[in-house]
């Protein structure tokens, strides 16, 4: 799993400070023992008459030590963490998972987190019983 990379977005109005806020968060976390490495990206390109983009993309490169379960548990526990647990989007490649606040605490939701974060687990690209592709819901759309 050496460099594979996962995108996380927010779906609010303060992204990138919710973006910054879970990449400290993660960067703190002693269980993910420095095996992932977080840069920001803007979406696209700035708006006619803007100085600049945001950042709405938090891009998470991961190590071949870590573990994926540590990592979507600490995703999980941040955003349960936050006053108002913002909509998060993570994908990787052609998967796409939505979690809503409230998602996140359903163990299905942990699943599918873990089937994006996972190459060749269940529900991964290569894994048993896939073609590939996670267009499931957690229905908090």
């Amino acid at each position: 799993m050496t460099g594979a990379r996962v995108s996380v977005s927010a779906v609010a109005a303060d992204t990138e400070d919710e973006l910054r806020s879970l990449a400290r968060w993660l960067r703190e976390d002693e269980t993910l023992d420095g095996g992932l490495r977080t840069e920001f990206e803007a979406a696209g390109p700035a708006p006619d008459g803007a100085m600049g983009t945001g950042f709405d993309v938090l891009q998470l490169v991961l190590g071949s030590a870590l573990s994926t379960a540590a990592l979507a548990v600490s995703v999980l526990q941040w955003q349960l963490s936050r006053r108002r647990a913002p909509h998060l989007v993570l994908s990787r490649g052609e998967l796409r998972v939505e979690i809503s606040g409230e998602a996140a605490r359903d163990e299905e939701t942990l699943r599918r987190v873990l089937a994006v974060l996972e190459p060749g687990g269940p529900g991964g690209p290569g894994g048993p019983g896939t073609d590939g592709e996670d267009t499931a819901d957690d229905g908090a759309s």
